[in-house]
Formats: structure tokens, sequence, C-alpha cells
């Protein structure tokens, strides 16, 4: 991973959102190399992010990089629905990143628009506008959905692959029935889930000898907890198997009837890799949505 050549950036207050698109224009000139071949605009798909207060920072975080890796148009929405006022503001920056062995670089284009008001109901009239006609349209939601809002409903309309991170909320594992109930309208992505691959390996290779266990013991967050259950459930087809768990701000590791899984090689990836592996799916994950529901009482 690299940091961009070249940060192009226009920001502008009660904004309409004709003015993005011209500020873009405007940006994507500027960092024209002079003489050289121009930029390459090779936007690969919309990356919508949802993101209420108290999530900013790690959604910039989480964004870091992905525009070498993932070029698109990344549209950040700040909601702020107590605001005194009905506008958009907005903050456009335009990434150029190197081409290895190539004398063309790629751009790739970052747009916040924080909503006031009762812009902050409305995301999908705002967000129509700016997604790049038939690229695939990806919305990372920060923070457990408010169910049945009218935020959420606009936002899967458009979508077609939500990204969750489950280990962000409350309550589990109660909110997974709320979220099953997106599954055929939208294809889902669980961070956390993720998060278990390296464990769900080590143990699908225990086969057959982890076909009678009775307790799975997880130390790690409660989203991984029920997640792993919920997978060695449905995919030994036995719901009665017992969840046991310790909370740690990480998987940690994993007991079966009282004894220790080996633990798996390598390092837990960086929330910009997983958000990045995300990105490359484009189908729904029918043994991740057999999982949920059999995380749920």
């Amino acid at each position: 991973m690299s940091a961009p050549l070249d940060l192009e950036h226009w920001a502008g207050e009660n904004i309409k959102l004709a003015d993005v698109d011209t500020a873009l224009a405007q940006l994507r000139v500027g960092v024209a190399p002079a003489g050289g071949p121009p930029d390459l605009r090779t936007s690969v798909m919309t990356h919508i992010a949802w993101v209420p207060a108290g999530w900013a920072a790690q959604a910039r975080a989480a964004l870091a990089g992905m525009g070498e890796r993932h070029p698109s148009r990344a549209i950040l929405l700040f909601p702020d629905p107590d605001s005194g006022v009905d506008s958009i503001d907005a903050d456009v920056s335009l990434e150029r990143y190197a081409i290895p062995d190539a004398d063309r670089n790629i751009c790739s284009e970052v747009i916040e628009l924080r909503l006031h008001g009762k812009r902050a109901k409305a995301p999908a009239s705002v967000v129509s506008p700016l997604l790049i006609s038939d690229l695939p349209v990806f919305l990372r939601w920060r923070g457990e959905p408010v169910w049945e809002s009218q935020e959420l409903e606009q936002l899967v309309r458009i979508t077609d692959r939500m990204i969750v991170d489950s280990t962000e909320w409350d309550d589990l594992p109660y909110p997974y029935t709320r979220l099953a109930q997106l599954f055929e309208r939208t294809a889902v992505s669980d961070i956390a889930w993720a998060r278990t691959s390296r464990w769900r390996t080590i143990l699908a290779s225990l086969w057959p000898d982890i076909a009678d266990v009775r307790t799975i013991r997880v130390r790690g967050t409660d989203a991984q907890a029920h997640l792993l259950a919920g997978w060695l459930r449905s995919r030994l087809d036995r719901p009665e198997i017992a969840l046991e768990h310790v909370e740690a701000e990480r998987l940690e590791g994993i007991d079966l009837d009282g004894e220790p899984v080996a633990f798996p090689p390598g390092d837990p990836p960086a929330p910009s890799d997983v958000l990045s592996d995300e990105l490359d799916r484009f189908t729904r994950d029918p043994i991740y949505e057999a999982a949920v529901l059999a995380a749920t009482p």
C-alpha cells in the first residue's frame, strides 16, 4: 500500500449536488500531469458509508489506502438530523496513485457529505445522482442499523451489498433476527464473521472428530462467539450445541468440550484489509446466512 502522489481538495457549505460533480471535474484537471498521459479514472464501484456521530475516525481509518486497491467513488454520509438547518455540506478529495511499472496514475474520489436536518432523512435522494452508472454499489453501515428506519430502507434499496460489523452492536444475538430479514433484499457481509475465517478453517480441519461436540467456548467478542456457535450448529445440523462466551477484544481462543483448539497461524488482518476483502465479494454468502439464523434463539 502506498500514499497518494497528490491529494486535491474542495469543500463547500450549503451546496447543491451539481456542485460536487463540478468540483470533481475541476480537481481532475488539477492533478493531470503536464505534458504526460492522462490519469485513469478507473472506478470499479460506488462505496457508500453511513457514518453516525461517533464513528467518523473509524470510518476514515478503514477507508485509508482503499483507493489504491479498489479505485472507486467513495461517498461518506454523516447524518446530523438535529441540525437547525436543512442543507448539505461537502468535502471532496481526489487521490492520485502511481501504477507500478507505468507512466500513468489512478485517480480515486472521496466525497464526504454532512446531511443537516431533513436531508439526513432522505439519503437515497442525495446519493442517487452521485452513483456511477452500471457499477455495483456497496454500503458500509457503521454501528447497528436503526431497524425499519427510512434511512436504512432507502439505502438498502439502492445497494448491491451491505457491509456491517456486528461487533459494533449491543444485545446480541437478538439483532441477528433483524439482519436476517435483509438477506432476500441485498447481499450482506459482516466484518465480525470475516475475522473468524482463520478459526473456521482450523475447526473444519478437525472433522470428523468434532461431529459430536456438545459445547463451544469462545474467548473473543460477543459477535464472534455467537457467529462461531451458529456456524458450528448449522454445519453439523445440531442446534443444541451450547455456547460459552468469555469476553475479549479479539478472538483469542476456542475450546471444544473443554479441549483447546490450536491457534491459527498468522496475524489478524488490519481493518482496511478486511474491508478490502469484503469489497471483492459480489454474491450472497449462504454459509454466513445459515450461521446468523442458527445463532439466534
